[in-house]
């Protein structure tokens, strides 16, 4: 029901897509927030997203104690639990069943585009059906590629995962020299691959090489570029994203499996790292050349302890943003994330149409990414820099 315009009722909660090192900080956040609304009148947590809304898989988030919150708080990956469905007509029928029955008047959805497709469709057909209600989407995503956002909760400590490893993998290549291919996560867009750049403190330091699936990857290029990094340095330290595709749009290597949004499957093995360090050895006829190669896959995720100040502060902010939003306007939408400033670094939450992040996304600007195709700019480590946060200093002899 609606009083004076504002909506009196439950609330559900739910999270979707890849987890992250702070998506329970949105979680939480949110939950803190609601229950200073005086119009939200029970919080329930959906167990594995739309998934747990159909089967009424509800966690009663109105009695925990603040102290457990915030232990979850600072806890990697969804507490509640993540799903990876698009809803159809029937399961969002289902979803409309099961608020109706609960007397749920706000449904927050924390996940990437994906998810915050999900929710459009819910608010769409929410207006259809005249049910007063509102939905609102909390972002959420490692691949930092959500539109009109500055950057994505998520995004910043998965970055400093990202930075961290590089950094000591490049002390190891440099110790027993060779060649090293490491495999990060990013389908369509490099941002996350990009931060391996943060890992070079002095002339030298890799990774040397940086390849990202906004350029064309090409092979013969890529043998080259290997060459002439080894005479330079003696050694070679290559970033690449697992979504690199060739001229035609083809992933360099995939499982072929996809997910119900039609997401490819690219890393749930290490096939692209094996591809890429075969493609190192042609690159070397006759020679014996050390080549090893790693998949970071998914514990870029949710790594405890390597945890962006920022991120953490960001992400506990756009779920009380949404709740504060939706309890006090009644309207859908998604929060996002406005940067003022860099020196020093200062943002500022709003919110956009749900419509305007739903499904299509965004990737890495070309003033971001090297003329060759193969490194970052300046540009780039200045966006990336302050989120990420400050970095040890490597010691040298």
């Amino acid at each position: 029901m609606a009083a004076q315009g504002k909506l009196i009722g439950k609330m559900v909660i739910g999270q979707s897509g890849g987890p992250t090192v702070v998506i329970n900080q949105s979680l939480v956040g949110a939950v803190l927030a609601a229950r200073k609304q005086p119009g939200i009148t029970g919080i329930l947590g959906a167990r594995h997203g739309i998934a747990g809304i159909m089967k009424e898989d509800f966690i009663d988030l109105t009695t925990q104690s603040v102290e457990q919150l915030e232990l979850v708080a600072t806890t990697p990956a969804a507490a509640l639990g993540s799903v990876r469905l698009k809803p159809g007509k029937a399961e969002c029928e289902k979803v409309f069943e099961v608020f109706r029955k609960n007397d749920v008047r706000y449904f927050f959805y924390i996940g990437g585009n994906d998810s915050a497709e999900t929710a459009h469709i819910i608010a769409e057909m929410a207006k259809e059906a005249n049910y007063d209600f509102c939905t609102v989407h909390i972002p959420k995503t490692i691949d930092n590629d959500l539109k009109v956002t500055d950057h994505c909760p998520g995004f910043a400590s998965a970055a400093r995962f990202v930075a961290l490893a590089f950094m000591g993998d490049d002390r190891d290549n440099r110790a027993l020299q060779g060649i090293k291919v490491n495999v990060v996560m990013g389908r369509s867009a490099g941002f996350l691959t990009a931060a391996s750049a943060l890992a070079r403190q002095a002339e030298g330091d890799g990774p040397h090489l940086i390849y990202l699936p906004e350029r064309v990857f090409n092979v013969e290029k890529f043998k080259q570029d290997v060459r002439e990094t080894m005479a330079k340095y003696g050694r070679c330290v290559i970033a690449a994203s697992e979504g690199i595709s060739d001229k035609d749009g083809n992933p360099i290597s995939t499982s072929g499996e996809r997910d119900s949004h039609g997401n490819i499957q690219l890393s749930g093995s290490g096939a692209l790292g094996d591809t890429l360090a075969a493609l190192v050895k042609e690159a070397f006829p006759g020679q014996k050349v050390r080549v090893r190669a790693d998949t970071f896959g998914y514990l870029q995720r949710s790594f405890p302890t390597i945890v962006s100040e920022i991120d953490a502060r960001e992400a506990r902010e756009v779920g009380a943003v949404a709740v504060n939003h939706a309890a006090g306007t009644g309207q859908p939408g998604s929060v996002a994330i406005r940067r003022l400033s860099s020196k020093p670094y200062a943002s500022e939450c709003f919110i956009t149409p749900l419509s305007s992040v739903a499904k299509v996304a965004t990737e890495m600007k070309d003033e971001y990414i090297n003329t060759a195709g193969n490194d970052v700019t300046q540009a780039w480590i200045d966006y990336v820099a302050p989120l990420v946060g400050e970095l040890p200093k490597m010691g040298r002899l």
